[in-house]
């Protein structure tokens, strides 16, 4: 079986690396396929070098354009790449551009995909990648869910591919690379804090709707914690449009970093007192055993109901006041982290190249 592991974007590069590194120690035909839907250097190669996965075999460079442009182009190039590479099944991991590119490709050449982290839903129309996920999930021939929950979604919505729970495999990466954080990172050295709050916001949704960002803006600005923000490029630009950039340099409750490799911003997860974020992949890293980390999603959904039914996790919503008000009592009170992660042991990465074993059996 030669396997085609497809990457476009930071989360997807951190969550494919056990994949990566359990197919190498096995000795299994896998070729690596960069999409560059991620395309600045902090936002791609800096995560392959950290986490040892070397240069990608392929890369595409699609680069940045609308949702249609960017899928039309790695659509096309994906397609071209599978030609060439021969795979035998692809995987993709997540609910980007990059992954629904990927499974199309793939399924109108008769490849199977397999699709990691299947199964998540936030049932909110507003955002793109909830519209990638559910039809990555309906092509699939393997569904890697993370957890029980995702994987009843699946066979509640009759999806057609065989269902195997896994576990998430960024706890994978949360526990394999967070003591080499701690102790390589620099990042600290920027935050001169004893206690702060590690904040991100980059949804469409979010920073794309002008009375939205004023929200976000107010909340950071406001955080009765110092706010760390590792800020996106596309991020930074909306502030500038909207006019709110200049304060938010200005402010001094607001320490703005550029984008961080993934050590960096794994030591920050791992020192923070909570997190704000719009993020869905650092809701379940806050989970991992050796992080434990309160988040306030900015968000009206989650996909990651299991992060909040275990208490790690708080869906406020973008309004301020709310938003604030929740942080402050948040705050006064003794918050107790639960002990169980919700998404699995760290195991994932094994458990997805099992279950192609077996099928190549």
């Amino acid at each position: 079986m030669r396997i085609c592991v497809v990457v476009g974007t930071r989360p997807e590069i951190i969550k494919m690396a056990s994949v990566v590194h359990e197919l190498k120690n096995r000795g299994r035909d896998f070729v690596l396929v960069h999409t560059g839907q991620h395309y600045d250097r902090n936002l791609s190669e800096v995560f392959f070098r950290e986490l040892e996965l070397g240069t990608p075999d392929v890369n595409l460079e699609v680069g940045s354009g609308t949702q249609a442009e960017q899928t039309a182009t790695a659509l096309m190039r994906l397609e071209k790449a599978f030609v060439d590479i021969a795979p035998d099944v692809v995987l993709a991991e997540g609910d980007t551009n990059t992954v629904l590119a990927a499974a199309l490709a793939a399924v109108k050449l008769a490849i199977p995909v397999g699709h990691v982290e299947a199964g998540l839903r936030s049932y909110d129309r507003r955002m793109p990648e909830e519209h990638n996920r559910r039809v990555t999930d309906h092509v699939s021939t393997y569904l890697f869910a993370p957890t029980e929950r995702a994987a009843e979604t699946l066979r509640r919505e009759s999806c057609w591919g065989f269902i195997q729970v896994t576990g998430n495999s960024v706890i994978d990466a949360c526990l394999r690379y967070g003591p080499k954080a701690v102790a390589t990172s620099p990042a600290s050295a920027q935050v001169p804090f004893d206690a702060f709050a590690l904040a991100t916001a980059h949804r469409a949704e979010n920073v794309d709707d002008p009375s939205v960002l004023r929200q976000l803006f107010t909340i950071l600005t406001e955080c009765p914690l110092p706010v760390v923000y590792p800020i996106h490029p596309r991020t930074r630009e909306r502030f500038r449009n909207a006019g709110l950039e200049r304060d938010l340099i200005a402010s001094t409750n607001v320490i703005l970093l550029p984008p961080l490799g993934y050590f960096d911003f794994l030591a920050l997860l791992m020192r923070c007192s909570f997190v704000l974020t719009d993020s869905g992949g650092i809701q379940e890293e806050a989970t991992a055993p050796n992080i434990r980390k309160k988040v306030f999603v900015l968000r009206e959904s989650t996909e990651r109901p299991e992060a909040v039914e275990a208490g790690f996790a708080e869906v406020l919503g973008t309004d301020a006041r709310i938003v604030l008000d929740r942080v402050g009592r948040f705050m006064a009170e003794a918050w107790t982290p639960p002990d169980a992660c919700p998404f699995g042991d760290g195991g994932a990465g094994r458990r997805i190249v099992d279950t192609l074993e077996n099928q190549d059996t």
